[in-house]
C-alpha cells in the first residue's frame, strides 16, 4: 500500500515539498522587496465565459481556449515567469473540490468538510476511505512530478485499487504517449488521454475507471502546456448540471461527442479556478505581510506549509516546523488575529487552517 503520510516528523511535508524555498525568512527585517511579490489578478473577463453549454462546439472550444489562457498567464506571473507563491494551495484546495465532485459520481457521502478531515486529521500512514482515494490522487498533483507513463498509472491505479486493471497499464501508458505525440491542440490531448483510458480500462469498475480518465486528462492538458504540474480542473465542473443531455444524462468520456462536452466542462472550469486563484492570492499576500511579525521559532516553515497546501493542523504543524504543540496553537491564534488565515472546520477542537 502507498503510505503518503508515513514520512518521519523531521521529513519534509510532501505537500509542502513544493513551496517557494526562497520565502524563507533569513532576517528579522527583510527588504520590501522580498517581502511579498503581489499578483495583479484581475476579474475573469464575460466574453470570455461559456453563457450556454449548449451553444455549440465552436463557441465551447473558444471559451475553454481563452479560459485556459488566462489561467495559463496567471500560473506564470510569478517572479522570472515562475509561478506564484500561492500556486500549492490553489491545486489542492481544487484536488479537494474535484475530489468532492467524485464523490457524488460514486455516489459517496463525504462532502469537502468530510474529505479535508479525513485527510488532515487522520492518523499518519492511515489508509484512505473510498471517497479519499480520489482525494489523495488528486492531491498527487501538488505532491510529486507526474509522467504519462506506467509508473504513473500504477500509481493511480493503486489508490483507485483498480486491480484489474494492472494488466493494461502498459498498453495504456503506450496509447497515451501516442496521443501526446499526436494531438497538438491541449484539448484534444486531454480529450484523447481521457477517451483511451475508458477504452482500456473497459473491464475495470467503471466508476473508479472515469475518476482515473478525468485525472489523466488534467494531466494529459497540463503536459502539452508546460505548466510545472497539473492542475485539477475537468473533475470540478463535469457533473455541472449546464452540461447533461436533454435526457438529463451527464456527459462521460466514452461518449461519442465526449470532445465537445470536455471543451465545455473546461470552459466552465477555468473561471472558477480563475476566480479561486485572485483570492488566494490576496490572501497570500496577506499571509506575507504578516510574516515578519512572527516570532515564533519555525514560523516561516509553517508559513510555507499554509502556502503550499489546503489546510494545515496545528499538530501536524508542530511536528514539521519542530514547535511544541502550545507554540503552534498560539502561532495560529496570532495568525488568526492579524487576518492571515482562516479556521476552516468550524470546530473548538481538532481545527484547521488554511488561507
Amino acid at each position: 500500500m502507498l503510505q503518503f503520510d508515513s514520512h518521519a516528523p523531521d521529513d519534509p511535508d510532501p505537500t509542502v515539498a513544493q513551496a517557494p524555498r526562497s520565502r524563507r525568512r533569513r532576517h528579522a527585517n527583510p527588504p520590501p522587496a522580498c517581502a511579498s511579490n503581489p499578483i495583479e489578478i484581475s476579474g475573469f473577463p464575460a466574453w470570455a465565459r461559456l453563457a450556454d453549454a449548449a451553444a455549440g462546439e465552436a463557441a465551447a472550444a473558444f471559451c475553454a481556449g481563452a479560459g485556459l489562457a488566462l489561467f495559463d498567464r496567471m500560473l506564470r506571473a510569478g517572479p522570472g515567469g515562475s509561478e506564484p507563491v500561492f500556486a500549492g494551495v490553489l491545486r489542492q484546495r481544487l484536488a479537494l473540490k474535484a475530489a468532492a465532485a467524485c464523490s457524488r459520481l460514486a455516489r459517496l457521502r463525504e462532502d469537502e468538510g468530510g474529505l479535508r478531515d479525513a485527510e488532515h486529521l487522520a492518523p499518519l500512514g492511515a489508509p484512505p476511505s473510498p471517497a479519499g482515494r480520489p482525494h489523495r490522487l488528486f492531491r498527487l498533483f501538488g505532491a510529486q512530478p507526474l509522467r504519462l507513463d506506467a509508473e504513473t498509472l500504477g500509481l493511480a491505479a493503486e489508490l483507485l485499487e483498480l486491480r484489474t486493471a494492472a494488466p493494461m497499464l502498459q498498453s495504456l501508458a503506450t496509447a497515451l504517449q501516442e496521443i501526446l505525440a499526436r494531438a497538438g491542440a491541449p484539448l484534444l490531448a486531454a480529450a484523447g488521454a481521457s477517451r483511451a483510458a475508458m477504452v482500456v480500462l473497459a473491464v475495470a469498475a467503471p466508476v473508479e475507471a472515469e475518476i482515473l480518465a478525468l485525472w489523466l486528462a488534467d494531466l494529459a492538458l497540463a503536459q502539452r502546456l508546460s505548466w510545472n504540474a497539473p492542475i485539477p480542473l475537468l473533475a470540478t465542473t463535469i457533473a455541472h448540471p449546464a452540461l447533461r443531455g436533454r435526457d438529463g444524462r451527464r456527459p462521460r468520456p466514452s461518449d461519442a461527442d465526449w470532445g465537445d462536452a470536455l471543451a465545455s466542462a473546461y470552459a466552465l472550469a477555468a473561471p472558477e479556478a480563475y476566480g479561486l486563484a485572485g483570492e488566494l492570492s490576496r490572501r497570500g499576500e496577506r499571509l506575507l505581510a504578516v510574516e515578519p511579525k512572527l516570532r515564533a521559532k519555525g514560523a516561516d516553515r509553517v508559513v510555507e506549509m499554509l502556502l503550499a497546501d489546503d489546510c494545515v493542523a496545528p499538530a501536524r504543524a508542530a511536528k514539521i516546523a519542530r514547535l511544541s504543540d502550545r507554540a503552534s496553537r498560539r502561532l495560529f491564534d496570532r495568525l488568526i488575529a492579524q487576518g492571515a488565515v482562516r479556521e476552516l472546520s468550524g470546530r473548538p477542537n481538532f481545527r484547521l487552517y488554511g488561507l
